[in-house]
């Protein structure tokens, strides 16, 4: 196998969204590097304040949204009647396809929270489905460890060691795929990635080593180059979310809440969206 290398390292950048909510954010919209992904929000705080007005609703039209919750939870909520709770490492999942409002508020019980974000774009023949919408809970994830390492598959179907780790979220956008790593200290996991696949990873808490160097919490790290990318950690271990996928390789048109393919398709959604007409059929 010929070993991917770390060619782009990105720090997330502190911003805020919804009713106020503190998140660190990277932005990713268009970066040809690590289509079909748009967008990592991590949300942190151990203070309610910090996230209490939570997300009041709000329109999507054309990617999907993956939401893991570490610690804490949140109540969704939308427009095709869906509610569902996730808390202390669960996950939803929402394809917004043509359109569908929603809102994320913290539960009753939270009084700190952990959790991420994802947005993926959806191909340009697929952004005006029907919505689609699923809870996950932790106990639902696949599990794999070993001396050096564990994973929580969260979607998709990784190769770890000898065995084939499926996770239970396979509408994640065609071939996308997110796993939860725990390295030891120093140590190290090997995971076989298509040659032509999107490669990348979110780093949360301690570091991995890239030539030498650490690349510390709140980075992403993209690889390009080879079948296998063997991640390293630091000396105080690691967690990180590992994401792979196949670009979809169509012009990214984003504004807001909608990621279409062009211009006057992200002007046709927002006249949708005003006009009352978004959630027609």
């Amino acid at each position: 196998m010929t070993n991917r290398q770390i060619t782009l390292v990105m720090p997330s950048q502190p911003t805020s969204d919804g009713a106020g909510v503190a998140i660190q954010r990277l932005g990713l919209a268009g970066n040809a590097l690590v289509d079909p992904v748009l967008m990592i929000d991590e949300l942190k705080s151990p203070y309610r304040e910090d996230f209490a007005a939570g997300f009041p609703s709000h329109p999507h039209r054309g990617m999907q949204t993956l939401t893991y919750m570490l610690q804490g939870g949140i109540v969704h909520e939308d427009s095709l009647g869906n509610r569902g709770e996730i808390v202390d490492g669960g996950v939803q999942w929402m394809s917004a396809g043509r359109g569908v409002v929603h809102s994320e508020m913290p539960t009753q019980e939270t009084e700190g929270m952990h959790g991420f974000q994802l947005w993926f774009n959806l191909p340009a023949a697929e952004k005006m489905d029907p919505p689609r919408y699923r809870d996950i809970p932790r106990g639902a994830l696949a599990r794999f460890a070993t001396e050096r390492f564990s994973a929580l598959a969260i979607a998709g179907d990784w190769q770890l060691g000898d065995e084939t780790v499926s996770g239970p979220l396979q509408e994640l956008v065609p071939q996308a795929s997110m796993l939860d790593v725990t390295l030891g200290s120093s140590m190290e996991i090997a995971i076989p990635v298509s040659p032509t696949d999107t490669a990348l990873a979110y780093i949360y808490d301690g570091a991995i080593i890239r030539q030498g160097e650490s690349v510390e919490s709140g980075h992403m790290v993209v690889a390009e180059g080879g079948d296998q990318w063997v991640l390293t950690a630091g000396a105080g271990g690691a967690r990180l979310l590992v994401i792979t996928g196949r670009p979809i390789r169509e012009p990214v048109a984003a504004y807001g809440p909608f990621v279409m393919n062009t211009e006057s398709e992200i002007r046709q959604a927002i006249n949708d969206y005003q006009s009352g007409r978004f959630l027609d059929p």
